[in-house]
Parts: structure tokens; sequence; C-alpha cells
């Protein structure tokens, strides 16, 4: 991989990851359009944990004091809003589990450049972010109903090209829960799957071929550097667009970037 080439599909996992506007989608998007060599399957997944780690790392600081909040409530040992909210958390990742084990090899012939299907997705996540920028009545808590439907959402969103933030964000709001803190909710409870992703994942490159002896680290820390650095300014900013109930604006962008990926998947 060149070196520029991991700059901009690090940028685009930084902005994407957090941004409702599919990070899977858009770099299967970039790759296409950048025609990236990768040497091997194993490359390719190195690549992933480095910028999925990255992007991991950036939600960590942002939230930083409501998670010192969290595992201090929790590790009180008491039923308090801090441990049911760690527990909501827990229970909204389950559906993701399920279908990350039972239908991985599904998932990842998903992601061998099928432009067409992103595009369908994308428009999808258009449509939840249209009628998400559309509810009025926001104001509850997320309950442990919500806490399940969220993570349904979730789970769909490991199509490529339904986004994840927009997927369970979208969810929330259109429950009633209150918009800051359904962007709370969406990230943090993404941080143990990415972990939990990331360690399988690291553990396949390792009992594959000694890849990491073979690929150059340059591309590696420009693409971690990349999401990092984006994915603080994306998740900060996202938090401020929810809270504004801004989120119809990136309906138009997913509709128009879905369309031309089915036309550019059918036609070119």
């Amino acid at each position: 991989m060149e070196v520029v080439d991991a700059l901009i599909l690090g940028v685009i996992q930084g902005l994407t990851e957090f941004l409702p506007v599919s990070s899977s989608g858009h770099i299967e998007l970039g790759k296409a359009i950048l025609d990236t060599n990768i040497a091997s399957k194993e490359e390719n997944l190195l690549f992933t944990v480095i910028v999925h780690f990255a992007t991991a790392l950036s939600t960590i600081v942002v939230f930083r004091k409501d998670i010192l909040e969290l595992l201090g409530g929790l590790f009180s040992f008491s039923w308090n809003e801090h441990t049911q909210f760690c527990f909501k958390i827990v229970l909204s990742m389950i559906p993701a589990v399920i279908v990350g084990l039972f239908f991985e090899e599904q998932l990842e012939a998903l992601f061998e450049g099928k432009v067409v299907l992103v595009g369908f997705m994308l428009i999808i996540t258009g449509l939840l972010l249209f009628l998400a920028g559309r509810a009025r009545k926001t104001g509850k808590d997320v309950s442990w109903k919500d806490a399940i439907l969220i993570g349904i959402s979730q789970a769909v969103a490991m199509l490529p090209g339904i986004s994840r933030s927009g997927a369970t964000i979208s969810t929330s709001v259109l429950l009633g829960n209150d918009r800051a803190k359904a962007a709370r909710f969406s990230f943090l409870m993404v941080v143990p799957l990415i972990f939990g992703k990331i360690a399988k994942d690291l553990l396949d490159v390792i009992q594959g071929e000694t890849v990491i002896e073979r690929v150059s680290t340059t591309p590696l820390i420009v693409g971690f550097l990349a999401a990092f650095i984006t994915g603080l300014l994306a998740c900060t900013w996202m938090i401020s667009l929810v809270r504004k109930a801004k989120l119809h604006y990136f309906s138009y962008y997913c509709f128009a970037v879905g369309a031309l990926a089915i036309f550019a998947g059918l036609v070119l």
C-alpha cells in the first residue's frame, strides 16, 4: 500500500466512523476509486485493525470523563445510574456479537467491491437520517428496551453502506431519546465491540503468514495518525450536530453518493 493511499483511507475512516455516512461503505468506495494495491488478505486486515484502533482511541479521548465516571460507578458495586448504563451497553452489544460470530463469512463476502450494494445501503442510511432529523419528541433516557433495539440497528449496520453511528443515533432519536444522550450511548456502545474485533482480527493476522515482517510500517503509521486526528475532530463535530438536530443534512449526502455508487456499479 502506498503512503498516499494510506493517508486518504485513514482520513476516510476517521471522518466516516463518526459522521453518519458509513465508514465501511466509504472505505470500499475509496479502495475501488484508488484501485489500492494490497498484497494480501492479511495486509488488508492489518491496516483495518490499525485504523479501527485509531478511531476507538479517539472515542476514548473524547469521552474520557464519561468513561471514568462509568467505571467509577461500576466499581462502586451498587445498582446506580452508571452501573445500569454499563449493563445497557452490554445488552446492546449482544445482537452484533451474534451476527459477527455466526455470519462472519457471509459478511466478509459483502466487502469485496460490491459497489451497487453499498449504494443501496447508503440510501437506506439517508432515509434513517432524514426521519431522525424530523423527530421532535426527544427528551427521555435510553431504556432497556431501547438498548436492545439500538443494538439490533448496530447489528444491521455491519452491512457495508449502513452507517453505524447513523443507524444507532437515528434509531435512538426516533425512539424519543434525548439527542445528546443518544450520541453518547451510540459512541460508547461501540468501543468494547471495536476492541473485541481488533483482538480477533489481530489474532487472525498472527496466525496467518508472517505478513508483519513483510509490510512497510510507514503506511500503517500514516493511516493510524490520519484516522486518529480526523476521528477526534469528527467525533466532536458529530456530537454538536446531533444536539442541533442537523442529521438530515447528511441524508442528502448519502442519497447523492448512494445514487452515484449504484450508477457506477451498473454502468461503468
